[in-house]
């Protein structure tokens, strides 16, 4: 009579591991969808219990919570901005780099035919933190030529673009040559760096193409909302106070 050399037991009860590996041209969502509707088809007693381990179990307890992870991520972020700039106007116009990165990223994602799986949304988390570095490099030297030489905001920001173009192309050339080995490289598990590697590859061209015009268009025009709205005798200051000129 034949048996197992080993019982694996698990809370007192014997387990059994399932391995599966993803299907080229399949995205592990796919995978995953597959075999939850196998499980339906078995109709398995109730004594029978599933679940997911390794990427798998990563990717269906967070999957759900993607929206709520990404809208926590830009909230934290405007939060430590706007401490450090104390204003609530210029955070928005920093974090209005974002938008173009996660467009690059996801259009990457579907020029090279890979989904949006909990890699690439890592890939995208990390854009957050590295793109918006552009945005606080123009802002941040824009609202110094404000306070410190009372400039206009239109000759600031076009001042601050300038001065600020050879630090943001560096840095972000230097994240875009890290990215490169993830999205093309090959040996063993680069199939699970490839999307981490184009979200990064992606967004980084598409921000540094559109970052230098969008954010002093999103600046100017926030500077003439906050002036638009102030009372008379009161003047808008650049951290988006006013101030009483009476």
């Amino acid at each position: 009579m034949q048996s197992p050399l080993t019982v694996s037991r698990q809370g007192q009860f014997p387990v059994v591991t399932v391995s599966f590996n993803v299907a080229k041209g399949h995205s592990l969502s796919e995978s995953v969808e597959a075999i939850q509707k196998a499980k339906q088809r078995l109709n398995m007693p109730a004594s029978v219990q599933t679940d997911f381990q390794g990427t798998a179990a990563a990717f269906t307890s967070i999957g759900s919570n993607l929206v709520v992870l990404i809208l926590a991520a830009l909230v934290a972020v405007y939060i430590v901005l706007g401490i450090l700039y104390e204003s609530f106007i210029h955070p928005i116009t920093i974090l209005s780099t974002l938008p173009s990165a996660g467009v690059g990223a996801l259009l990457a994602l579907r020029l090279f035919h890979y989904d949006l799986d909990i890699i690439a949304v890592i890939g995208i988390i990390l854009l957050i933190g590295i793109v918006k570095k552009n945005g606080i490099m123009i802002v941040d030297f824009a609202l110094e030529l404000q306070r410190s030489q009372n400039r206009a905001a239109e000759e600031a920001i076009f001042e601050a673009s300038k001065l600020r173009f050879r630090p943001i192309l560096m840095t972000t050339l230097c994240a875009l040559f890290a990215g490169i080995p993830l999205a093309f490289g090959t040996g063993i598990g680069s199939e699970l760096r490839h999307p981490l590697g184009i979200a990064m590859v992606g967004g980084l061209l598409v921000s540094q193409l559109l970052t230098l015009y969008t954010t002093p268009v999103i600046y100017i025009f926030f500077d003439r909302f906050a002036k638009s709205f102030a009372p008379a005798g009161v003047e808008a200051t650049p951290n988006g106070f006013l101030a009483d000129q009476t």
